[in-house]
This record gives structure tokens, C-alpha cells and sequence, in this order.
């Protein structure tokens, strides 16, 4: 992702494997950035409109633009932010990068996806679970395969947080450019790494059972409240992506 982005924080191998993908779907680089534009979105409309002050972002990877502290406490200084991943290059940037203001906190927790129980666990040491928090899952479902055991992961990631709490996620799509995009994933699968696996629009609204779905819903990331400056641009790209509070 921070390759696609322009970033600095990747390694020869994030650049090898990410050309090979694009030379399957060159419209990734555009889908990157719609997917992180979105964050942004997402994050200062819930810390702007919504008054959220707790964000606990999972799969956070490699720290690159407009991380999640530094969108929320630009809104609201005072927010609080805890991430998430369970990789080790991670961790190490995490200390480097993930710095907060002086009013809020950022944590970091070093665990994975699949044991929402550490996850909460680990976040009560920065978050108050009696106040709303905003359950940031971006590129991060998707490495999830059972779509069952996704929906149960989410339940129980929402489980643990009060009433008036949202969900935010984007995951790939086969909605867009689908047959591509299943050859990317295959090659990606290939190569040793984490294996991951798309969805349709209707398997990632079971991911919102739980919540009520702010508008648009489910769309395309592009497609997420986009700024009134871009709206003549907009095209579908090949996230998906959706915000949801809990009743």
C-alpha cells in the first residue's frame, strides 16, 4: 500500500511484488489512494460531525499519509488511538512514527486479526469502553477467509464497545474489474505471503449486520462521500467500503 501511495516506508520485495500486481490491475495505484482518501474522510467526519475521540484501528501495516491519529487529532487533539497489526516491520516503525499530541495518546498493540478478545483486551489500557469508539478495519477482512468466521470476528469486535460506536471498513471487490483482480489475488497467494481473498458487495454488508449503515452504505471508496472538488472525477475503484454506528 505505501508503495502504491509514493510512499518511503517499503522494502525491495513490497516493490517487486507490487509491480507484479499491477501489471494485472493497473488501476490499483488509483484504488490505493481512494482507499487511504477515504480513511481520511471517514475519520474527520467521525471526529468532526460525529464527535468521536477513540479509534481503534486494525491492520493498521506499514505507517504511511494521513495515518488515523494524525486525521483525528487534527480534528480533535484530544483523541485517542490504539493499532493494531501483528507484524513485526510494523512494530518497529510504530515506535518511530506513531507519535501523538500532547493532549491525546496513540498505543500500539502487537496482535492479530483472528483474536478479537487480545485486541479489546490490549485497548482498554488506552481506551475507555464506556464511551463510543470507532473500530477502524481497513485492507484488513479481507485476510480473513472464511466470510462466517469474518462476520463473527466483527460481532465480537463489536461487542465489546458501547452503544453509539461505529464500524468502518473497505476490502478488494470482485464488483470491480473482477477477473484482474482474481488473477492479482492468485499471484499474491502465490508468493508466500498472507493469503487473502475478495468479496461481493452483499458478502461485506453481513459485516454490518450489527450497525446501522450511514450513507451512501456499501460503494465503491471513491464513492464514500467524496469532496465536492472531486466529484466530476469519481469512478469506481476496485475497494469497497462502508461506515456503520451501533445502535
Amino acid at each position: 500500500m505505501d508503495y502504491w501511495l509514493g510512499g518511503k516506508d517499503n522494502y525491495p520485495v513490497d516493490r517487486e511484488v507490487g509491480e507484479q500486481i499491477l501489471g494485472f490491475v493497473p488501476e490499483l495505484v488509483r484504488s490505493a489512494r481512494a482507499d487511504r482518501y477515504f480513511l481520511a474522510r471517514a475519520v474527520r467526519h467521525l471526529a468532526g460531525e460525529e464527535g468521536i475521540r477513540q479509534f481503534l484501528d486494525i491492520g493498521t501495516g506499514l505507517p504511511t499519509v494521513d495515518n488515523t491519529h494524525q486525521v483525528a487529532q487534527g480534528v480533535a487533539p484530544e483523541s485517542r488511538i490504539v493499532y493494531v497489526d501483528n507484524d513485526p516491520l510494523v512494530l518497529v516503525h510504530a515506535h518511530a512514527l506513531l507519535t501523538s499530541s500532547p493532549e491525546g495518546a496513540t498505543d500500539y498493540i502487537d496482535a492479530d486479526v483472528h483474536d478479537p478478545e487480545r485486541i479489546l483486551q490490549g485497548a482498554a489500557r488506552t481506551l475507555d469502553f464506556s464511551q463510543p469508539v470507532a473500530i477502524m478495519m481497513l485492507g484488513i477482512v479481507n485476510f480473513i477467509l472464511d466470510t462466517d468466521r469474518a462476520a463473527a470476528i466483527v460481532d465480537e469486535l463489536l461487542g465489546g464497545v458501547p452503544s453509539g460506536s461505529y464500524l468502518v471498513i473497505s476490502h478488494p471487490t470482485t464488483e470491480v474489474d473482477a477477473e484482474p483482480m482474481t488473477h492479482a489475488v492468485a499471484y499474491w497467494n502465490s508468493q508466500g505471503t498472507v493469503p487473502m481473498t475478495l468479496r461481493t458487495r452483499e458478502e461485506l454488508l453481513r459485516m454490518f449486520d450489527r450497525v446501522d449503515l450511514v450513507e451512501p452504505g456499501v460503494v465503491s471508496c471513491s464513492r464514500w462521500r467524496p469532496d465536492f472538488a472531486d466529484l466530476d472525477d469519481v469512478v469506481d475503484v476496485t475497494h469497497f467500503c462502508g461506515v456503520g454506528r451501533k445502535p
